[in-house]
């Protein structure tokens, strides 16, 4: 703006010389006088032109990401006016962390189309604006930049990433009735555990018609009755027990299309909110696998309650929750785990995950046991991330009591910490 107003005034002036100038020097005045006005004229109206006629569209592969994975967005800038676009500046101001989508176009021709492809690895979880969206152009001699407001928006949601957790092996007897029940039933299930022949009395949907007609014979489905033991992932966001340091995330170079994400590297941040919410995706996503019904737990600013049940569906639902909730909650875990148990039914498996250090939800552990539910216990070493208690107390209770414990420090490979349970302090 500085450079117009600069040559604004020199207009002005010379447009003042002109009529007042000495009259020898008229015609060189007036020249000068004419091209000053005339070039302020021409790049005042191609400065308006240049926005004139120009859209701009965002595709979005997908409005779901995760972390550690990548996000792509498609831009096309689209001049459909019958003049050339000199240059275009697309300035997005999408709050993403690294999602730079913002370009610099020159010299668009008349009906043409601009694309860009962007790639983003995503670093955080949570739920992100995409856009809005400024456009800013100007004349050759950049006297009259323009800028054109595209107020568009739309949300892009990461998920926590989730590990694969090939050594996790719950304790024996932790899942009642998990175990498929193998023998005749005359309900049908979701599960088929075999075939068999046909016997009479048996009902006709029971029929498998590609075995009958591999075979020759009826052959009918048996079923196994489902395994009665829900999981019930409980996460602590109690905000006094959690902490965590700054943490400025990692610039990742993203290159061509068939890069792959996963050879990427996962980096969390160094807090105990973000291990522990990842720690509750993965086993999440593990039990669902082996086809258990899973249900989740929080209480933050409110209670969040996802009823236990199987498949995809719940895995998507449990990680649009953890994908926004945060260490806001202001109820202690003892409190949380004493109001949460009279829900819990019999034979049920508590997964509880905190890193709080005071000793009254290890005995509210203790109660949730003794009313028949089998529990095991995630702790996180808060001291590891920062300024907290030593952890060493509340693992030796855990131990004490006979719980099933998986410790995780900074920096620590979850799925490793997940994968071999404590059982020493050593």
């Amino acid at each position: 703006m500085r450079r117009s107003w600069w040559f604004i005034v020199l207009w002005l002036l010379s447009l003042a010389f002109a009529l007042l100038g000495a009259e020898r020097n008229s015609s060189v005045a007036w020249s000068v006088a004419y091209l000053m006005t005339g070039i302020v004229v021409i790049s005042f109206v191609w400065s308006w032109l240049n926005l004139k006629w120009v859209r701009i569209g965002r595709y979005t592969r997908s409005r779901r990401s995760q972390v550690g994975r990548v996000a792509e967005e498609q831009f096309e800038v689209t001049n459909s006016g019958r003049l050339p676009k000199l240059w275009l500046e697309v300035r997005d101001h999408s709050d993403l962390p690294q999602h730079d989508a913002s370009r610099v176009l020159s010299s668009i021709g008349p009906r043409r189309k601009r694309r860009w492809m962007v790639r983003t690895y995503c670093l955080r979880r949570g739920r992100f604006r995409l856009g809005p969206m400024t456009l800013t152009s100007s004349d050759p001699l950049g006297l009259f930049p323009r800028q054109r407001q595209l107020p568009a928006t739309s949300v892009m949601i990461v998920y926590p990433a989730t590990l694969e957790l090939p050594g996790f092996t719950p304790p024996m007897g932790m899942l009642p009735g998990g175990d498929a029940m193998r023998r005749r039933t005359h309900y049908v299930t979701t599960n088929v555990s075999t075939v068999r022949d046909y016997v009479p009395g048996d009902s006709f949907n029971r029929i498998h018609w590609r075995s009958t007609a591999r075979t020759g014979r009826l052959i009918v489905k048996e079923f196994e009755l489902d395994p009665t033991a829900d999981v019930w992932i409980m996460l602590d966001l109690d905000q006094a027990v959690h902490v965590g340091a700054l943490w400025t995330p990692p610039v990742q170079e993203v290159g061509p299309a068939f890069v792959r994400p996963e050879k990427l590297a996962l980096q969390l941040p160094p807090s105990t909110i973000e291990y522990a919410v990842t720690a509750a995706a993965s086993l999440a996503r593990h039990f669902l696998l082996e086809d258990r019904s899973v249900g989740f737990i929080a209480h933050s600013g409110h209670r969040e309650l996802i009823q236990a049940d199987r498949g995809e569906r719940q895995l998507t639902k449990i990680l649009e929750t953890l994908a926004v909730v945060n260490a806001t909650g202001r109820i202690p875990f003892a409190r949380v785990l004493t109001a949460e148990m009279e829900h819990l039914p019999r034979h049920t498996t508590l997964v509880a995950i905190s890193p709080a250090t005071d000793h009254m939800w290890v005995a509210a552990m203790r109660d949730i046991r003794r009313r028949g539910v089998h529990d095991l216990a995630v702790l996180l070493g808060a001291n590891t991330f920062g300024d907290a208690p030593s952890h060493q107390d509340t693992l030796a209770d855990l131990l004490a009591s006979g719980i099933p414990t998986h410790l995780i420090t900074c920096g620590q490979d979850i799925s490793a910490a997940l994968s071999q349970r404590v059982t020493s302090l050593d």
